[in-house]
């Protein structure tokens, strides 16, 4: 059953790449057939245009709020919005490549570019960019990151929104009274989970994400703990490293002794709201989720500092994928849906959004305005990621099996993990393997 497994994914894998590089030799002069449906048109400019959040529910009110500014600005441009959670997100867009309906824009962060540019649904927009009033006013390392995660040809299909970092969310409160120090280093942070629980109290130190979206915070954790700071070791991945191994192996046991034994169904929307409603220590989750505690807590009952730091006094913490707006080929309305990405981003709306998200504003201009400084969590995590204190490892976002793997693959056998029905060697065995079968994959359709 294994084997048979694997010939599937390599053969899914294989079309991908094939595709994505078909996209290489065709770039300049693609006439937009393939799996993602028609070119689409310019249209006139003006007229309705679907605009889906890849959020939706969480950023719901900071995107009705942007529509209703470009509705006003723009008063011949209707922008039909559609909410879609992002745990649905991607299987909704794979769906509508299929049957038709794709949207005429929509978020599209570095996670899904690899999988949406093969299919042909995606519209490159550096030429746009280029003739923009965006044009050298956005962060040039959020728009590389974009280009990077499609992996071969280097082209922007995604305009970026915004960059989020992982966050250690603790409550001042609870850990003044314990006499605890704040959790700067992994020592620590396992020191304060032991001393904050109280099972029988319903007090836990830690609250610890089992459901969608697992792994990455796992994989945040192992190489946080391991120090080890890159994904590859020339094309083997080192998931399966023996530190990383002990480092999961350790990290997994705080399931049920420090956490609530509901983690294990846990995805970010519901983990959020256990801490911000309980009595819970610490939370890992990222900037988003920065207003939610605010509005919750209260700014004065918790802190947002940047991931622990290993015993060599190094931060080493797995990128967080930076998150954008694509336009989709088969809109007929190309020159009115370029005009509303355009407006999102700009200096105005684009510091809105991330205010209300947390987030570090792709756009420059955005990236100086005041709230940044007043939201802690915000400042810090820009401060981390210039200041030489943390290395970044890269997750391969560029493989087009890349969601597959990190969600359906194994996010149940990470459960399986903190059921204690699975050693952390043989979940991170299987996962290495697929990774490597993976890349190997996409080494060969490279050439």
């Amino acid at each position: 059953m294994k084997i048979n497994i694997r010939r599937s994914r390599r053969a899914a894998v294989a079309v991908a790449l094939g595709s994505v590089l078909a996209l290489t030799a065709t770039a300049c002069g693609d006439d937009g057939s393939g799996t993602g449906g028609d070119k689409g048109d310019e249209g006139s400019g003006k007229g309705k245009i679907v605009f889906w959040d890849n959020n939706g529910g969480v950023r719901t009110d900071a995107w009705k709020a942007i529509i209703a500014d470009f509705e006003k600005a723009n008063p011949d441009i209707d922008v039909e919005y559609v909410g879609i959670p992002s745990a649905d997100y991607q299987s909704k867009v794979e769906t509508a490549i299929q049957g038709g309906g794709l949207p005429d824009v929509g978020g599209v962060g570095a996670a899904m570019i690899a999988s949406f540019s093969a299919q042909k649904v995606l519209e490159p927009v550096d030429d746009r960019l280029a003739k923009s009033s965006l044009n050298g006013k956005l962060n040039e390392d959020m728009v590389t990151s974009l280009k990077a995660a499609g992996g071969v040809d280097d082209t922007l299909y995604s305009v970026p929104t915004s960059a989020n970092n992982g966050v250690l969310y603790y409550r001042t409160d609870l850990f003044e009274k314990a006499g605890l120090d704040e959790p700067t280093t992994w020592d620590k942070f396992y020191a304060a989970a032991d001393k904050l629980t109280d099972a029988k109290k319903n007090e836990f130190g830690y609250t610890i994400r089992g459901g969608a979206g697992s792994i990455a915070q796992a994989l945040d954790a192992m190489y946080g703990q391991s120090g080890i700071t890159s994904f590859w070791n020339g094309d083997k991945t080192t998931v399966n490293d023996p530190k990383n191994v002990e480092a999961l192996k350790k990290y997994a046991a705080l399931y049920k002794k420090d956490t609530p034994s509901a983690d294990l169904n846990n995805d970010f929307t519901k983990m959020v709201a256990q801490w911000d409603s309980g009595t819970i220590g610490m939370l890992n989750h990222n900037l988003g989720s920065y207003q939610d505690h605010v509005k919750s807590l209260g700014a004065e009952k918790f802190r947002g500092i940047p991931q622990p730091t290993g015993a060599s006094g190094k931060r080493v913490q797995v990128s967080n994928p930076v998150d954008g707006i694509g336009l989709f080929k088969s809109s007929k309305n190309k020159e009115a849906a370029w005009k509303f990405i355009e407006f999102a981003v700009s200096h105005a709306e684009n510091s809105k959004f991330n205010e209300s998200a947390g987030q570090v504003p792709a756009n420059n201009e955005a990236a100086t305005d005041a709230w940044i400084s007043k939201a802690e969590p915000t400042k810090l995590a820009a401060a981390a990621l210039t200041d030489g204190s943390t290395t970044i490892v890269q997750l391969p976002y560029y493989l087009p099996d890349w969601g597959t793997i990190s969600k359906a693959d194994n996010e149940p056998n990470f459960q399986k993990v903190l059921l204690g029905k699975m050693s952390a060697k043989d979940f991170l065995d299987t996962l290495a393997d697929q990774l490597n079968d993976a890349q190997a994959e996409w080494n060969s359709q490279k050439g």
